[in-house]
């Protein structure tokens, strides 16, 4: 599995990364997931507080802490539970970001981090406060580096310009081609993309067809778009699954690619499909038939 630096840092993750999210929510189910992905070279592990209630972080620190010295964990903060746990609101205070990360570093059973990432934002955030709350925890060595996980062009532009942040996880796929317009801004800040969402809710895989028959669109595409792309690509890669990791990858400004996986079988093919990626060489020709949209709030 190669690596890749994260922005001007000296963390280095696998291209193929793990997002815990889609973990399941039971140690006993979730342990062989996490446990292969380390057989298969994978070292970046994202999580955040607020995959289900902080029980995620709990899991993935349990099971990596034999390992903890050869993995790279990041999680999340800024969004925060209710006391009756009903829904969550947003708190970008220094104060919460500071007890969400004790409270982070116990579920993960560490005393660092290595990559605290603001969950989202919001155009009225005191930004100042935020990044000085963030250099400090990294003066205090709690965070090795910080970064964001924002969609939002006028959120994530301020923090990057602003900050030393060395990363923005953001949706992108071939389906997906937002956040490509503000590659060269993020890059020359300083920092990398992580990409989630990269095989489109299972549409960039060989289960396309029986995907693409449970919705009436994606993004822009309409059902008959899709279905017409879809075909293209399948032609012209015969693997869609390794042509979208490869795709991703082909960007220098994205460091690694987080995809989710429920069990070690759905693990194993995303790890096969990367491998297959690395012998495509001409992923540019999907320039020919998608589609490069662009954000069109939050500017």
């Amino acid at each position: 599995m190669k690596k890749r630096k994260v922005g001007q840092s000296d963390i280095e993750i696998s291209e193929l990364s793990l997002g815990c999210m889609s973990l399941p929510p039971k140690l006993e189910d979730a342990k062989p997931v996490i446990e292969m992905a380390l057989e298969q070279g994978i070292n970046y592990f994202d999580t955040a507080d607020l995959y289900d209630r902080g029980a995620n972080e709990e899991i993935l620190g349990q099971v990596l802490k034999p390992h903890r010295k050869e993995v790279i964990l990041a999680t999340k903060v800024g969004n925060r539970w209710h006391e009756d746990k009903d829904g969550w609101f947003w708190d970008a205070t220094p104060e919460h970001i500071k007890n969400g990360l004790k409270m982070s570093l116990r579920r993960l059973q560490t005393d660092y981090i290595d990559l605290y990432q603001l969950h989202g934002g919001t155009i009225d955030d005191s930004w100042d406060e935020i990044i000085e709350t963030f250099e400090d925890l990294k003066k205090e060595g709690v965070i090795r580096q910080y970064g964001i996980s924002s969609i939002r062009p006028n959120v994530f532009t301020a923090f990057t310009r602003k900050s030393q942040c060395v990363s923005n996880m953001m949706q992108y796929s071939m389906l997906d081609r937002r956040a490509e317009e503000w590659f060269d801004l993020i890059a020359s800040n300083g920092a990398s993309v992580v990409t989630r969402g990269s095989i489109a809710k299972g549409l960039l895989t060989k289960t396309w067809r029986e995907r693409l028959d449970k919705i009436t669109n994606y993004m822009s595409y309409s059902k008959e778009e899709l279905a017409r792309v879809l075909e293209q690509l399948e032609s012209e890669y015969e693997d869609i699954h390794a042509a979208a990791l490869a795709f991703n990858l082909s960007h220098p400004a994205i460091a690694s690619t987080v995809i989710g996986a429920r069990t070690t079988e759905q693990l194993l093919e995303n790890v096969k499909a990367y491998e297959k990626a690395k012998d495509i060489n001409n992923i540019a020709n999907v320039n020919n038939f998608l589609k490069r949209d662009i954000y069109q709030e939050h500017r």
